[in-house]
């Protein structure tokens, strides 16, 4: 049986270029390595950047004030197979337009979703924004947070590269333990997975 995977990472950042999209996209393109690896599963990609569509977002109240661009990103944010979420460190949370366009999708468009939690910042002592504002938001959404965040400082890049040996072998790390995960949400393969444990 054929199963088709829409993997779809949103960088929460501002601005472009940027090292959280980078990260974004790194794992994007992990996760879509690991899973098309699998017979019968057809991979597909997206990455959907704030800074680019945040305007969309700006005004409005309700989701029915939204315009094509920003709903078409909602619809993809839902109905993703894996959703990869990362944002900048900005005033000891993820930014503000990150929580704004999260306040548009649906309250039980996630449960039991996989979500991988990534984000940026100045120095490795933002890296419990992880743990401390990531993971509370996705619980109330009953998503499904894989069991490693990966979080990268300005020192793990170079001219907006990913330069660390360390933050790739995290990525890797993230990657191996939550492929599994994505693959137990497969229909298929529920019992399969729950057989490995």
């Amino acid at each position: 049986m054929s199963h088709h995977v829409s993997l779809v990472a949103v960088s929460g950042s501002l601005h472009s270029p940027s090292k959280t999209t980078v990260l974004a996209r790194e794992i994007l393109a992990e996760f879509a390595v690991a899973l098309a690896a699998q017979p019968g599963v057809e991979v597909e990609t997206h990455l959907i950047e704030l800074g680019e569509i945040g305007r969309g977002f700006s005004g409005a109240l309700r989701r029915d004030e939204l315009g094509d661009e920003a709903e078409a990103a909602l619809r993809r944010i839902e109905s993703a197979t894996l959703l990869i979420v990362a944002s900048p460190v900005y005033r000891a949370s993820f930014t503000g337009l990150f929580k704004h366009v999260f306040d548009f999708v649906g309250q039980y468009a996630l449960i039991d979703k996989p979500v991988l939690l990534a984000a940026t910042g100045g120095s490795d002592r933002h890296a419990l924004i992880i743990e401390h504002q990531f993971r509370p938001l996705f619980s109330f959404f009953q998503a499904l947070t894989l069991p490693i965040g990966v979080y990268a400082s300005d020192g793990d890049f170079v001219d907006y590269r990913i330069a660390s040996p360390q933050l790739r072998e995290r990525i890797a790390q993230a990657v191996q333990r939550g492929a599994p995960v994505v693959r137990g949400t497969l229909p298929d393969r529920v019992s399969e997975y729950v057989a490995t444990w």
